[in-house]
């Protein structure tokens, strides 16, 4: 009961929310390029991250000084079906698109290729 809990609270947050959504359409992406959509300072990003971590929402891994996150390969049952859920509905709200939009905007003038 606890972990069902934890997991669904991992998407009661507005910025983790989110978070998931983009990862689930681009599918890996670094701290620079959710703090570029978000607008948040990478300490804040980080924590967030590092909550969805902790419910076994995202992985994570390690290029050089780059840390980039994607949804987990390992998800269980119910981070799968809500995953669907989202995909069917959240993924076409407005602000899921602007999200979408700033971030290949973002990616296109991005100075680091290696932080892609």
């Amino acid at each position: 009961m606890k972990h069902l809990a934890q997991t669904i609270k991992a998407l009661s947050d507005p910025v983790r929310l989110r978070i998931i959504l983009l990862l689930q359409a681009e599918g890996e992406l670094c701290v620079c390029d959710l703090m570029a959509v978000l607008g948040l300072p990478q300490s804040t990003v980080s924590r967030h991250l590092a909550y969805l971590k902790r419910s076994c929402w995202v992985d994570i891994r390690r290029e050089g000084v780059w840390m980039h996150y994607s949804l987990s390969r390992e998800s269980c049952t119910i981070c799968k079906e809500l995953l669907q859920t989202l995909k069917q509905h959240a993924g076409a709200l407005p602000e899921a698109a602007s999200d979408r939009k700033t971030l290949g905007a973002f990616q296109q003038n991005k100075d680091n290729p290696a932080c892609r």
